[in-house]
């Protein structure tokens, strides 16, 4: 006989468990708490059954840590001496990574945590491979729990791409003739290219003088070199005078030299650069454009490629190079392209143009 299937309850907030209770719950039994502070619920803690529970990382008064042990629950205690929460329940913003960057780049999380996760990585310390561990799972966590209701277009590209530069600009185009199709930019989070695509998204729904005033302020400081919090702060800037959807963006503390861009609404920021690669090529179904870039966008030509290759025409997702030069004479990627496709279903997915108009119209009439 089939047993009945529990609901499973996520709760990430004291306001939510509240809500909970006043349902009438009398049991915790598939429950999820993520980073609640529940140390003045005890007595109503006390009240439930815990069989078939879960705390991550949850403040906890011992007489209710007891009776959640004792009567089948499971605690994930908080991991001390951390600048981030392992068992965070949402995704990150600019405001969050950023806070404190009046003081300085190196007052902010973002900096505490890339700076954490260079000390631990020389030391070969396992709590660091743990906390990381937890750290992304829950981000990967998060990041599914995204309404995914319009298709996802990676756009990839190069980080030193400058902001004042015509390619620069290009860039915010795709992400603004992106958005206007109903279709949800990604990117991988950093500066130059995906920072443009972002800033585009963002820039949506203002016109060509509003992009024209957002791009010279952003001039004025055009890389991330040699402050980051300059950069960050005409970022920041234009962000609060052009409210928007800037899209989704998913960096990496592993090439935490590069700053991630501000443009981005939601941010799933990761520790391990082979899952943020490894998620954000899975969920870019809609097709992923390369924008001209160096090794980081030609690895991440060829991991897509891979299941393009072995795949068969149902699960082919549309890859378009942009620069046509670019891709046969700087870096030939598009010759091997050619020669791996022929005479697989991988043919029909794979584009090679040499203006983001074009790449615009192939992601949108082959998805």
């Amino acid at each position: 006989m089939t047993q009945p299937s529990i609901p499973h309850v996520d709760i990430e907030s004291l306001a939510h468990f509240d809500e909970v209770l006043a349902a009438g719950a009398t049991s915790m039994n598939g429950w999820r708490v993520q980073s609640v502070d529940l140390s003045a619920r005890t007595a109503a803690l006390l009240r439930l059954t815990p069989m078939g529970s879960l705390f991550l990382g949850c403040a906890l008064e011992e007489p209710a840590a007891t009776w959640i042990r004792d009567g089948g629950g499971l605690l994930f205690p908080a991991i001390p001496k951390l600048p981030f929460d392992p068992y965070r329940g949402t995704l990150y913003d600019a405001d969050q990574l950023y806070a404190g960057l009046d003081a300085g780049y190196a007052a902010t999380p973002d900096a505490q945590i890339y700076a954490w996760s260079r000390q631990h990585d020389e030391k070969g310390d396992t709590s660091r491979t743990l906390a990381a561990a937890l750290h992304d799972h829950s981000i990967a966590d998060a990041l599914h729990e995204l309404p995914d209701g319009r298709p996802w277009i990676g756009v990839m590209g190069g980080h030193g791409i400058k902001r004042g530069d015509p390619t620069y600009r290009s860039a915010v185009e795709l992400g603004r003739v992106l958005t206007l199709a109903g279709l949800t930019v990604a990117t991988g989070g950093g500066p130059g290219a995906m920072e443009a695509a972002n800033l585009g998204a963002l820039l949506a729904s203002y016109d060509v003088a509003a992009v024209d005033a957002a791009l010279e302020t952003l001039a004025a400081v055009p890389s991330f070199r040699p402050s980051i919090a300059a950069w960050a702060a005409a970022g920041l800037e234009v962000r609060q005078s052009y409210p928007g959807d800037g899209g989704v963006s998913i960096p990496t503390w592993f090439y935490g030299h590069e700053p991630p861009n501000v443009f981005a609404s939601s941010i799933a920021k990761y520790f391990s650069n082979a899952q943020r690669e490894d998620v954000l090529l899975s969920r870019a179904r809609g097709g992923i454009i390369y924008l001209p870039g160096a090794a980081g966008t030609v690895q991440e030509i060829f991991q897509a490629v891979t299941p393009n290759y072995y795949g068969d025409p149902a699960t082919q997702i549309p890859m378009v190079l942009v620069g046509v030069d670019h891709w046969t004479s700087r870096l030939p990627v598009w010759p091997l392209l050619q020669s791996l496709a022929a005479g697989r279903p991988m043919e029909s997915s794979v584009h090679l143009v040499d203006s983001i108009e074009d790449a615009a119209k192939l992601v949108q009439t082959t998805r």
